[in-house]
């Protein structure tokens, strides 16, 4: 019995009721039990120390073990948010891989942070490193590994501010890179030194089908450089000039070389300044294309002259199928002398005259102009902001019976809203 009570204190406190069941067995073993069991329970105060202490650091350890499994499930659940949030910092806290590119190593020599995205998605078709900052000297340190990706088929650079040496980093690399197709360069500051580096890349890169160079601060000088690039490359399928600061002698540049290119599928102008001789230039290479399907010249103030020359473009040529001139400042006599094209246009589906001063005259000549032509293939028109009369609208019900999937949008029809008497 007294061998049961000393395994039963070694495992565990006392409690009242042991302490009650002890004492029951003293008065039944007699004096040498009731001093061995007194030595037991109430033994020395080293003895009973010892043994609180022993369960009290196992439950501590117990504790302190649960602490650090929570901590490292913390950590994990840490690494994960950071991996979502894109920290290219972690990248020091990873182990050094193998890294093949050399990217690492052009970001050392750089003196750059490299971009943990692009190493993340380098195996991808397309690889998106919009707004990064990248800055030229980081846009240089990219273009070394993408010399010989063989994955990336789009690449989206937007808003990095690269810069014309930046640019230039990238157009070197277009060269030797055989595999981008589509590259998205806009508002990153290229300037006429990037401009000059993107066209010697076109007349060597034999890939490339989708290229934006929106908002890069282009002028005049820039289209000397990329106008006789365009007549080179006949790969280029979809090109954006918008945004950019294009005058009177961009738009001869540019005329001349759409009326020599055989590439283009679609062009975007739009927020430049090509007026003047330039956008009737302009116009007349669009007269002579044979390739060009869209073409976005809205916002260019192309004025009496553009509208004139656009009307002689449109009998001459025979597939450009959308056209938007919407706010280019076209008076009435421009969009009747665009009219007379529109007679004998036989492709043209959509066109943009919106928030241009035409009037209801100028709207009423273009509706006729498909009435007077059976072929027209015209499927949409719109004068956005620009009121009409019931004219209008009684030759847009008479053009309806023949063209039925005709759609029009316009301003309103004059005297519709009218003051309330009092």
């Amino acid at each position: 019995m007294v061998h049961g009570e000393k395994l039963a204190t070694e495992k565990k406190l006392p409690s009242l009721l042991e302490a009650d069941d002890v004492q029951s067995e003293k008065l039944q073993l007699g004096e040498e039990t009731v001093s061995q069991t007194e030595v037991d329970l109430r033994g020395p105060k080293d003895q009973r120390s010892s043994l609180c202490r022993n369960l009290l650091d196992r439950g501590e350890r117990e504790v302190k073990e649960e602490k650090d499994q929570e901590e490292e499930l913390g950590g994990e659940d840490c690494v994960i948010f950071n991996e979502d949030y894109d920290t290219d910092l972690e990248l020091r806290d990873r182990e050094e891989a193998y890294d093949p590119t050399g990217y690492m190593e052009a970001c050392e020599a750089l003196q750059v942070v490299p971009a943990y995205n692009f190493l993340r998605n380098m195996h991808k078709s397309e690889l998106s490193m919009m707004h990064r900052c990248l800055g030229p000297q980081g846009t240089k340190a990219l273009a070394v590994p993408l010399v010989t990706n063989t994955s990336i088929l789009r690449l989206n650079l937007r808003d990095n501010w690269m810069e014309g040496m930046g640019g230039a980093a990238i157009a070197e690399m277009l060269k030797e890179n055989c595999y981008i197709t589509e590259v998205d360069l806009s508002d990153n500051y290229l300037g006429d030194h990037g401009a000059r580096a993107i066209a010697s890349m076109l007349k060597e890169n034999s890939t490339l089908v989708n290229l934006n160079l929106s908002g890069n601060h282009f002028t005049d000088r820039s289209i000397e450089h990329l106008g006789p690039a365009l007549i080179t490359n006949s790969r280029l399928q979809h090109l954006d000039l918008s945004h950019n600061t294009l005058g009177e002698r961009a738009g001869q540049s540019l005329g001349h070389a759409l009326s020599e290119n055989t590439g283009l599928r679609s062009l975007s102008l739009a927020w430049n300044t090509i007026r003047g001789r330039g956008a009737a230039i302009l116009a007349n290479g669009l007269g002579g294309n044979i390739y060009l399907r869209t073409v976005d010249l809205s916002f260019n103030g192309l004025g009496k002259e553009g509208g004139v020359a656009l009307g002689q473009a449109l009998k001459e040529n025979s597939v450009l199928e959308e056209l938007n001139l919407s706010t280019n400042r076209i008076p009435p006599e421009g969009a009747m002398r665009l009219a007379m094209g529109l007679k004998v246009n036989k492709t043209i589906k959509s066109l943009n005259m919106g928030r241009n001063p035409i009037q209801n005259a100028g709207c009423f000549s273009i509706l006729k102009s498909l009435q007077e032509n059976p072929d027209s293939a015209m499927e949409a028109l719109y004068f956005s902001d620009i009121t009409v009369n019931q004219d209008f609208e009684d030759l847009y019900r008479a053009v309806k019976e023949i063209f039925p999937a005709l759609t029009v949008n316009h301003g309103g029809r004059i005297g519709t809203f009218r003051k309330a008497k009092a």
